[in-house]
């Protein structure tokens, strides 16, 4: 597999690939890289960034507070068709605790006084 490293700026050019019972990775500058890439081909994980609507009208955004499963995302998203928050929104409240058994928060980032 190849892929490039999103840990910091060098954006180094990985390739990944299983040896036995090895994750081996190739092309990393540094450390962060290969842990990086071993979590790529093993269990790929993302921060969730979406809307939620407000009462009323409008939308607050929001994230998950940790790295979910690439493969929860879509549960994570469905599970916010239906969520309706009332202001005031404050940065860092949480909307929804362990949102779709992911294991996450979904907590706001945006402040809403009305």
């Amino acid at each position: 597999m190849n892929t490039i490293c999103i840990m910091c700026p060098m954006g180094c050019a990985l390739t990944v690939e299983k040896q036995g019972d090895n994750v081996l990775v190739t092309g990393n500058t540094c450390k962060r890289g290969e842990l990086y890439g071993a979590q790529e081909f093993t269990a790929p994980k993302r921060i969730v960034t979406s809307l939620v609507k407000l009462v009323g009208g409008g939308v607050v955004s929001v994230k998950t507070d940790r790295l979910i499963l690439k493969s929860d995302i879509q549960n994570v998203l469905d599970a916010l068709k239906s969520v309706e928050v009332k202001a005031p929104v404050n940065i860092g409240d949480v909307i929804i605790y362990n949102v779709a058994e992911s294991g996450a928060n979904l907590v706001a980032t945006s402040k809403i006084a009305k």
